[in-house]
């Protein structure tokens, strides 16, 4: 079987088309990673790629990181029993007072389709929510989300209880948002900042010596 199917599927936004060929995929005895990587994985580095160059907007990002799911829930039982690991682990979540969780839901999708493993808090997270779930988790990487400037600072006392708990430079933070900037993400030191759903994977492909 051609994995270029799959990617292609994936690129498409084609649900039923990537669930059943990754079924075919498995049914063909491919190797689960080979299909991660090349085919789910690969599909949505296009998918990022073309969304940077403003070839495609969010709903047909969110269809392809639909499509590349439906790929991932026949393929994550296989992965896990053959111990194959996730690039990296990402917290995320949108910042205490704050409940929008657009961006942040297409962020953890598109994270999902460069093969991290994500935990999703939700919106309305404390600081004290983020830092814990990264250290039970053992996650590399804390992603957050505001749309509001009222909640903005919120994300400075996450990455100050970071420190606080001795995990600072063990965790990366990157931070994200319409209200959020560069030079915010550096007053406050974060230590990336993304403006869209790609350059967020992207940064979390460098702190994980990926790119």
């Amino acid at each position: 079987m051609d994995l270029n199917e799959l990617k292609q599927a994936v690129i498409a936004g084609d649900m039923a088309g990537a669930r059943n060929l990754t079924q075919k995929a498995i049914e063909a005895g491919i190797d689960p990673g080979t299909i991660l990587n090349e085919a789910l994985v690969a599909g949505m580095d296009v998918v990022g790629e073309l969304f940077k160059a403003n070839e495609i907007y969010v709903p047909e990002v969110l269809l392809s990181a639909k499509s590349m799911q439906q790929g991932m829930q026949l393929l994550k039982p296989l992965l896990v029993k053959g111990g194959i690991e996730p690039r990296g682990k990402v917290v995320v979540g949108t910042v205490r007072g704050d409940l929008h969780d657009i961006g942040k839901n297409l962020v953890a999708m598109m994270l999902e389709g460069a093969g991290f493993e994500i935990i999703d808090l939700g919106n309305d997270v404390a600081p004290e929510s983020f830092v814990e779930a990264a250290a039970q988790s053992e996650a590399s990487i804390i992603g957050m989300s505001a749309l509001l400037t009222t909640t903005m600072y919120v994300m400075k006392e996450t990455i100050d209880l970071l420190k606080a708990h001795g995990l600072d430079g063990k965790v990366k933070t990157m931070v994200g948002g319409a209200p959020v900037t560069q030079a915010f993400a550096d007053e406050i030191g974060a230590d990336g900042y993304g403006d869209d759903a790609a350059s967020a994977v992207d940064l979390a492909k460098r702190f994980v010596g990926l790119a």
